[in-house]
Formats: structure tokens, C-alpha cells, sequence
């Protein structure tokens, strides 16, 4: 054997004896830290989500380099990892109900030193298959403050855990009501991210959500905690939120996409959220027209219910601008929530809304409109527009219909109304409008419905079908003029003698009348029936 050999096989075999001491010392040391790790974990979740803590299997393992650290540095920059599986919290001692949090899978790393002497510091921890239950709100017991221990002195005591960062990608969340037969708030939030901003405060997070309904992919950003282990619900959350690209076509009835950000504060059962929606095609599917949409909205939502209440809404439609109050709320033994909205129209456009509802790209009628409406939308199947329930009150100061047919029997109705048939000048009349309606199955049905017009008046009721767009009213006529002066020639002079049997009530005029047909070709005339 040359002398090279020797020299090498000398060097080689005292650090193949070296490296197998220190791989047998890491795994002696890691089977002593092992138990310990998994003691001081079981204390910490215990103490500070206030829990009992099941854990399935944990291990500990040590890079080879670690031992050496923890003999020749006290524990300073040695490193242990640490994997535990299987992890469940039981709030408050209950078994009765879900777990608070369930771990299928956790990781992360602590620095050995600061496991000895504290505050024990995790460099990063990967948790998969988490779900969270907060359960919901019970009563706080007298003196309890938010999970913040104390000092003798009164000050904030140190956590004796620093997490650095927390990765929780496919986190799941539910928020249980108060009624266990009602079903919980729900949310899928597709990646989290959670980071420390420093011993005792809020942690910094990133997350996005898969929102189901409307589908879309909800971003934000913001800060949560820290977490009250005597109520979990009330642990602190805020932050903002971009919305985009959500079909409004998973709701039988509308359609249109929707985009909206906005911003939130509050705690997980109780969130005042500020925002704004865009929908530039809002429409409903039964008329196709799209009507533009924005909103601005104040919002409450209780977490432990799933209630949002709007105190107010701001809306713009096409160019109509209106106020909403209201909510979305479950009621007493409903599967489902209840729209109820009361709506004021502050700077309403008639024709908005008509080319919403109706078929066709030109609206019946046009003009400024004062509208106060009571939108009611029941939960169960069936589309939006045979569930949508209306009812409220409008009034239409100056109306011009654009169907030449109706424009035409206007002017002629108010040419004879004031003793001019037949007058050209008489052209292009304004109405006024105003009455009393309820929209229910597609019918909207007008109680009293008023009719004014240069020397007519119509006192009406009935209904209109937007399926096939009939219509049919009855009710009262009152002209200025008398009968004979509504019209010429010879007609004129012969219906003379039964002027004073239809001059009634300070009327020149006064008859039953009927409006019927369709809405592009109706009929106007005596109503005869008694």
C-alpha cells in the first residue's frame, strides 16, 4: 500500500467515525427532544386555544449538523424539524360538537435555544388539511379580557410562541350558528398565508377564496387576531378584498358579471364591511337587455347566522339613482334566506327599468320617475323573476311613450278631452302619471294607476303580463269637454241632447272606459260590462 493510501484511509476512517457518532448522537438526541417537543406542543395549543388536543402520531428529526450545535453552542442554531399528523382541538372541553381545528398534517422548524429558554420560535409552519369550527358565541364570563395573558405589573406578557410564518393553503371555515339546526357559514379559502407582525399582536395574512355562489375568486389581504380563546368568534379581523368576474348566472332569473372591492372590520361573528359592486351587463333573463350597475354599500354581517343587513346601499342603474335598505336574513324555520329591500328612487329614470323588465331594445315609456318599492325574494327553486315579489308606490310627472300607436291615441284622447278634435297642434302630449303597484309571477298588478293628460283624467286599475305582454285595465274617464264637443261635423250637433247625461261631478264628460291588447297594439274604449 503506497504511503498516499495510507495517509487517506487514515484520515478517512476517523470521519467516517465522526460522521456515524454524530448521526447516532442526532437520533439519540432526537428521540430525548421528541417527547419533550410533543409535551410543551400539547401545552401551548392546550393553553391557547383553550382546548383539549388530541395528536395522532409526532416526530422530530435532526440534521446531522444539529447535535453539534446543541453540544458545542448551548442549542443556538440548531435546528429541529418537527411533523405532526392527525391533530385535533376540542373547544372547551366539548366533544359534543366538531373539533375547533383539525390538523391532518403539520410541519415546522424550531430553533432548539429558544425551545429551553423561550419564547419557543417556529421559522415556518406548513399546516395541511386544516379546518377551522368556530363555534358559536356563548357568554363571557365576568373579568375576562380578549386572550391577552398579564404580568404581575398589569403589563402584556410575552407569548411563549412566536410563529414567523404560517402556510395553510385549502383551509377550511366554518362558523357555527347559535341554532345547531340551522347550517354553518361556510368558506373555502384556496391559499393563506399567515406572518407575524411581533409578540402579542395581529398576524398579517394573504388569502384567496373560491366564493361559491356567485362563483368567482375572492383576494385579500389584512390582519387577524389575536386569537380569544375564551370566544373564539370574537377574535379580531379586518382587511380588504378585490371580487372579480363573478357570473351572476348561477341565479336563475338575472345574469351579468360582477366585479367589486371593498374593505372589512369586525370579529369572525360580527363583520362591517364597506364596498363597491360593478355589473356593466346587469339584465334580467326573461326581457335579455343589458342595464348597467353599480352599487356602494354598508354592510353588516353576523357570522354566527349568515345574515347581512344593508344600511344602505347606494345603487346606480343605467342612469337612475336609488337607496336600498334591508337584508338578507333567515327566517323562523326557513331553509333558506329572504331578500326583503325597501328601495327609494332618488333620481329615477322610468325607462331603466322598463327596458330591464320588458322585451325588446326600446322602452314603452320615458321620463323622470319618484318610486318608493318593498322588494321581497323568497329562498326555494324556480327563477328570480317568478319569486321576485314588488309592491310600493310611483308617480311620473311628465311620461312620453314612445310606441307611435300609443303616442297617437294620446294626442287624439287629449284633443277630444279639451273639445278640439281633430286639432294638429295638439301633438306629442306629456302624461302624469302615478299609482299603486304589486309585481308578483311576471304580473304587475296597479290597484289605482292615475292618468292625467291636457283635459282627461283616468282613474284605472288592472294588470300587465311581461310574458306576453298583455294588458288590461278598467276604470274611469273625465274629459273637460262634453260629449258632443268631442267631435265634428255632423256628430257634434247630433249628440247634443245626451250631453247632460254623461256632464257628472263637475266633468264635461264622465264614462266608464277599458284599455286592452298588447302593449304595441292596444285598445282603447267604453267599458260596458256593469
Amino acid at each position: 500500500m503506497s504511503r498516499r493510501r495510507r495517509w487517506l484511509l487514515w484520515i478517512s476512517v476517523p470521519l467516517l467515525l465522526i460522521l456515524v457518532g454524530v448521526a447516532i448522537a442526532a437520533h439519540v438526541l432526537s428521540g430525548r427532544i421528541e417527547p419533550f417537543i410533543r409535551d410543551q406542543t400539547v401545552e401551548y395549543l392546550s393553553k391557547r386555544f383553550d382546548s383539549d388536543v388530541e395528536i395522532g402520531s409526532l416526530r422530530v428529526s435532526l440534521p446531522i449538523r444539529s447535535p453539534l450545535g446543541v453540544w458545542l453552542r448551548g442549542g443556538r442554531g440548531a435546528q429541529a424539524r418537527v411533523t405532526g399528523e392527525r391533530i385535533s382541538l376540542w373547544h372547551k372541553h366539548r366533544h359534543d360538537r366538531p373539533p375547533l381545528l383539525v390538523m391532518n398534517k403539520v410541519t415546522f422548524q424550531v430553533e432548539l435555544y429558544s425551545l429551553w429558554n423561550g419564547p419557543a420560535r417556529a421559522t415556518m409552519v406548513r399546516l395541511e388539511g386544516l379546518r377551522i369550527t368556530v363555534p358559536p358565541k356563548g357568554p363571557k364570563a365576568p373579568g375576562t379580557r380578549q386572550n391577552t395573558q398579564r404580568t404581575s405589573e398589569g403589563k402584556a406578557a410575552a407569548p411563549s410562541v412566536i410563529i414567523d410564518t404560517i402556510i395553510a393553503d385549502g383551509t377550511k371555515l366554518s362558523i357555527l350558528p347559535k341554532d345547531p339546526k340551522k347550517v354553518p357559514l361556510d368558506f373555502d379559502i384556496r391559499k393563506l398565508k399567515l406572518e407575524s407582525a411581533g409578540s402579542g399582536v395581529a398576524l398579517h395574512y394573504t388569502a384567496e377564496l373560491t366564493n361559491p355562489k356567485p362563483p368567482g375568486l375572492i383576494r385579500s389581504q389584512g390582519s387577524f387576531g389575536p386569537w380569544v380563546a375564551e370566544n373564539p368568534a370574537e377574535t379580531p379581523l379586518d382587511g380588504e378584498y378585490v371580487f372579480e368576474n363573478a357570473d351572476l348566472g348561477v341565479f336563475k332569473g338575472i345574469a351579468g358579471r360582477l366585479d367589486s372591492t371593498g374593505k372589512f372590520a369586525g370579529t369572525l361573528d360580527n363583520i362591517v364591511a364597506d364596498g363597491e359592486t360593478r355589473t356593466p351587463d346587469f339584465r334580467l333573463t326573461m326581457s335579455g337587455n343589458p342595464v348597467p350597475l353599480q352599487t356602494k354599500y354598508h354592510a353588516i354581517i353576523d357570522g354566527g347566522n349568515g345574515n347581512t343587513l344593508l344600511q344602505p346601499v347606494e345603487a346606480t342603474l343605467g342612469r337612475t339613482k336609488f337607496v336600498v335598505r334591508g337584508g338578507v336574513v333567515r327566517g323562523e324555520g326557513e331553509t333558506g334566506k329572504t331578500v326583503t329591500l325597501d328601495v327609494v328612487f332618488r333620481e329615477g329614470h322610468i325607462e331603466d327599468l322598463v327596458r330591464l323588465a320588458m322585451k325588446g331594445p326600446k322602452p314603452m315609456i320615458r321620463g323622470p320617475i319618484d318610486l318608493k318599492v318593498k322588494l321581497q325574494w323568497p329562498p326555494g327553486k324556480g327563477d328570480y323573476a317568478d319569486k321576485l315579489r314588488l309592491s310600493g308606490s310611483f308617480a311620473l310627472p311628465q311620461a312620453d311613450f314612445t310606441s307611435p300607436t300609443v303616442q297617437d291615441k294620446i294626442d287624439e284622447m287629449s284633443s277630444r278631452a279639451q273639445g278640439k278634435p281633430g286639432d294638429k297642434s295638439v301633438d306629442e302630449v306629456r302624461a302624469a302619471l302615478k299609482g299603486n303597484f304589486r309585481l308578483a309571477n311576471g304580473v304587475i298588478e296597479f290597484s289605482t294607476l292615475r292618468l292625467n293628460i291636457p283635459g282627461a283624467d283616468m282613474a284605472l286599475a288592472g294588470k300587465y303580463t311581461f310574458d306576453n305582454e298583455e294588458i288590461d285595465f278598467r276604470g274611469l274617464l273625465r274629459l273637460q269637454a262634453k260629449v258632443s264637443q268631442t267631435m265634428r261635423g255632423w256628430k257634434r250637433w247630433a249628440l247634443k241632447p245626451v250631453d247632460p247625461f254623461f256632464a257628472k261631478d263637475g266633468a264635461g264628460t264622465q264614462v266608464k272606459i277599458r284599455i286592452d291588447g298588447t302593449r304595441d297594439q292596444p285598445h282603447f274604449g267604453r267599458d260596458r260590462t256593469k
